[in-house]
């Protein structure tokens, strides 16, 4: 599939062959299936390749000034909209490894539209890669003006696997435009994005997109339900090397272990990054003209700190752009979630985004200090991905300095791991009648202790807010949702910007995760 929105940038890719000059080439250390030309070189009998391949190319890479990519395309193919690139369709019995009696398939994407930087794909196999031969013979062509007998290359990979039915391989995940790439589960729809990494977010000279430009497809045995990817990462300020171990199912699991080498000191980066969209939710309907119920990707950031504090961020899609950061040390987790998941919460026929996943980070071993850091973007519609969630080292990092970062992402219908708090269903935020500057929070909770409550039991709410002033709270059991609904009004009083916040309380004991909210004007 093609993604529908793209923030992508086109400017981090071009053979690697043409990139690196003679250093790396003499170590070795670089397969060379293509040429500056676009030619293919004499790459055939293949090249070893172990699990240091990559980071030694990476740690090389690093040591020589960044090289801008190309990308010229051929004339016919030069300026291909959505619709011309999405025409050009691999052809699914030319998928590799089809008729291998494996539990996965690599198809691949034609260069055009967004994606024109040529990607080096091999294969791995007994611990020799080669190239992956392109030839035009692969895809179809609905307009045969687009087919191109010269050695294009890809721009992506499509990864399949039996996700749903025994019988039949269907994409799962998808490797395409700078470092993105997303997944699904068993039973849903693309949604968001993952990043290698983010340089530069809501920087005011500017972000910079670092690419994917090659990948390592290393051919699982026969009855092996996990597949094996490494991947180069370069931009002008980094280079990184990753080992993806995926597993599909009813969550895909992606194991990521990264490595970065940066060429210049980067005190704006992000690791982990996750980019989705967020229209329109019950929460901030007053600047949108929209018949439907609510139209996002993710509804809200969960974050797990390393203290234990469970937080819950309901996303927005601010006038003005907001950036929200999250100090902590030690995280256990953050994600981008979608908790509804029924039709009737967003009525589209066509975009089905209760079926969209959420996706959660699950950092392996303790990461160094930092932040969960939130860029809400202002968007007019649900076509722009708006939404940037990333872990920013406390830290810069040094350029000469190797820098891991190991990871787990669940791509799911929800947070992988279980919680005795109850938890956040909506937020819902309105008028007051008669009160023109006074607006109204409805949260409602569900799960955890609330399960077992009796309807008469009493439950209070503490709640604050950074500026302006709280009133009128009130919790009462919500018999139709089995949860607990608390409301209560704000006052800015004259206030732009406000951070709220609300637990559930039995007693003393806070017995839900903690809501925190910014309200701007």
């Amino acid at each position: 599939m093609v993604f529908r929105r793209d923030l992508l940038r086109s400017a981090a890719g071009v053979s690697l062959a043409s990139v690196v000059g003679g250093g790396i080439t003499k170590t070795s250390l670089l397969p060379q299936a293509v040429a500056a030309d676009n030619q293919p070189s004499n790459d055939n009998q293949g090249k070893p390749f172990d699990q240091a391949t990559v980071r030694e190319m990476a740690r090389s890479l690093a040591g020589h000034p960044y090289k801008a990519p190309t990308d010229k395309l051929p004339e016919a193919v030069d300026k291909l909209d959505f619709d011309g690139f999405r025409s050009i369709v691999y052809k699914p019995e030319q998928a590799l490894w089809n008729g291998d009696n494996l539990n996965f398939a690599v198809q691949f994407f034609p260069r055009g539209f967004l994606y024109r930087p040529r990607l080096d794909i091999y294969e791995v196999i007994d611990g020799v890669s080669k190239p992956v031969t392109y030839s035009p013979d692969l895809f179809n062509y609905s307009n045969p003006k687009l087919r191109v007998e010269e050695n294009l290359g890809f721009s992506g990979i499509k990864l399949m696997t039996k996700l749903n039915q025994n019988e039949v391989m269907e994409e799962f995940a998808v490797f395409l435009g700078a470092s993105y790439f997303r997944a699904i589960a068993k039973g849903q729809q693309y949604g968001l994005s993952a990043r290698g990494f983010a340089k530069g977010t809501a920087d005011p000279q500017g972000e910079e997109f670092p690419l994917f430009r090659a990948f390592w497809l290393v051919k699982p045995k026969a009855g092996i339900e996990s597949l094996v990817i490494y991947a180069l990462l370069d931009s002008p300020s980094l280079t990184g090397a990753f080992r993806f171990t995926i597993r599909p199912g009813a969550t895909t699991i992606f194991d990521v272990e990264s490595y970065f080498y940066p060429r210049k000191l980067i005190a704006n980066g992000g690791i982990a990054p996750l980019t989705g969209m967020f229209y329109f939710d019950a929460n901030n309907r007053s600047h949108v003209d929209d018949w439907r119920p609510a139209a996002h990707d993710s509804e809200g950031l969960l974050m797990w700190t390393g203290t234990g504090e469970e937080i819950w961020r309901p996303l927005n899609n601010p006038v003005d752009l907001q950036y929200s950061v999250f100090t902590d040390v030690a995280p256990k987790g953050f994600g981008l979630m979608q908790r509804k998941h029924d039709f009737a919460q967003y009525e589209d026929l066509a975009l089905h985004y209760e079926l969209r996943p959420s996706l959660w980070v699950e950092p392996v071993g303790e990461w160094p200090a930092g932040s969960v850091n939130l860029v809400e973007i202002p968007t007019p519609s649900e076509v722009n991905d708006n939404i940037v969630v990333f872990w920013r080292p406390k830290q810069p990092l040094k350029e000469k300095v190797e820098y891991p970062f190991t990871y787990r992402l669940y791509w799911g219908w929800d947070n992988p791991w279980p919680t005795s708090l109850a938890r956040v269903a909506a937020t819902r935020v309105g008028s007051v009648v008669d009160k023109p500057d006074v607006r109204f929070f409805c949260v409602d909770f569900f799960d955890g202790p609330l399960n077992n409550f009796p309807a008469n039991k009493q439950l209070t709410l503490k709640v604050s807010s950074s500026t302006g002033k709280i009133s009128n709270i009130v919790t009462e059991s919500n018999s139709v949702t089995h949860g607990w609904r608390a409301t209560f009004e704000f006052a800015p009083e004259g206030a732009k910007v406000a951070e709220l916040k609300c637990v559930l309380m039995d007693g003393d004991k806070p017995i839900s995760e903690q809501w925190v909210y910014r309200w701007t004007a």
